[in-house]
């Protein structure tokens, strides 16, 4: 286990999570790839652990990790399956929405089944028109007696072909700007009006399912998360948990490709030799491991101020940035190790890239952290 600042119980309790990661995710990681097996197939067991509510306080029913500690929790997951722990952070964001937007009473009706794993949830923000900008968003949410008829379409939502509840962020004031989006409580199974595309077919994560969505439904006043126009701000500082969340799933990844890498050099040889004996292949392997140790300082940087009330916006871009550039590049190198047997499907190399590869796009492109962190540097 990588050393993180991280209490006993929850020392234990990500030792537990990576057994379940080793013995029961990786080994069904290829064939989830292979058939694009939406990764739900693992829910039942993972909600057994508890691990739908790694994010949420004791009181709302969660385990209540720290930042570290989730983290370390999430890096081990993706280690092991990327489209799974995608699915496990899809819910992340949706719970994280409530945790940081809704009032008590919303937070009791949902939270305690997501945190059981009754529940599944999805977080609808992207817009085919606003991806990089979500105050561009098209949806509107128009009063409509006690309520609120949301219109609109969403796309790349995780989860939503499964999920229970979804958080819609909608233009209550189209005029206004980010200052007129809000965010709502819309549960598919319960109500008409949602429709729900079939699944993308996507390079990487294909055990991590996303749809677009088509709203034409109403919700009552008590769906709404917080006040009017608040929705916005709820979006962003989910998002700076999120990208700690991507920055994980990359660096878990990166480590599995760099193991991988290593242990193949020691057995492979050429001319009697061990390639793991030349010093080109060394020095592969040695600016991968650094390259993951800087990436995984930079999170840790971020993860530690999470929960504490203290703005990390730029700390979560750094993370995010880094992690998932880097990544790829550890990949890369590891894919290159194995030659042309990596480039085969009997070795999960070809699978890491293309998992990883979307790091690099979602949760805000790595041009759009490099934004938030020019926009910090020049506040």
């Amino acid at each position: 286990m990588t050393t993180y600042p991280m209490s006993d119980d929850e020392r234990a309790l990500v030792a537990q999570i990576e057994r379940f990661s080793t013995e029961v995710l990786a080994p069904k990681a290829a064939q989830i790839d292979e058939e694009a097996l939406f990764a739900t197939l693992h829910l039942d067991a993972m909600a057994d652990m508890g691990l739908l509510g790694l994010n949420l306080p004791e009181d709302h029913g969660g385990i209540g990790l720290s930042g570290p500690a989730l983290y370390a929790a999430v890096e081990a997951i993706a280690g092991a399956c990327g489209s799974t722990a995608s699915m496990l952070t899809a819910h992340f964001l949706a719970t994280d929405s409530l945790l940081l937007g809704a009032d008590a009473d919303l937070q009791a009706r949902i939270l305690p089944d997501a945190a059981a794993g009754t529940s599944l949830g999805a977080f609808a923000l992207t817009e085919p028109q606003a991806g990089s900008n979500p105050a561009d968003m098209r949806t509107t949410a128009k009063r409509e007696g006690d309520g609120y008829r949301i219109k609109g379409s969403k796309c790349f939502i995780s989860n939503a072909g499964a999920a229970d509840f979804m958080v819609v962020y909608a233009k209550t004031d189209p005029a206004a700007g980010a200052r007129g989006v809000s965010a709502f409580i819309v549960e598919p199974k319960k109500i008409d009006g949602v429709s729900v595309a079939p699944n993308e077919k996507t390079m990487g994560l294909k055990g991590g399912h996303v749809f677009g969505i088509s709203f034409d439904c109403w919700v009552p006043d008590e769906n709404r998360l917080g006040d009017e126009g608040t929705g916005f701000r709820t979006a962003m500082k989910v998002l700076d948990n999120g990208r700690i969340e991507v920055a994980a799933q990359a660096t878990g990844i990166a480590d599995a490709a760099l193991k991988a890498a290593i242990s193949y050099a020691k057995e492979r040889q050429v001319s009697g030799h061990a390639i793991a004996d030349f010093q080109g292949l060394q020095w592969m392997l040695a600016d991968s491991a650094t390259e993951l140790a800087a990436a995984r300082a930079l999170a840790m940087q971020a993860a530690t101020l999470r929960g504490t009330g203290v703005r990390y916006s730029s700390e979560s871009a750094f993370a995010k940035l880094y992690a998932s550039e880097a990544a790829w590049r550890i990949a890369d190198r590891a894919l290159q190790i194995h030659g042309g047997y990596g480039y085969t499907r009997d070795f999960p190399l070809e699978r890491y890239l293309r998992d990883l590869r979307i790091f690099r796009i979602y949760e805000g492109s790595s041009e759009i952290q490099s934004t938030i962190i020019a926009r910090g540097l020049l506040a």
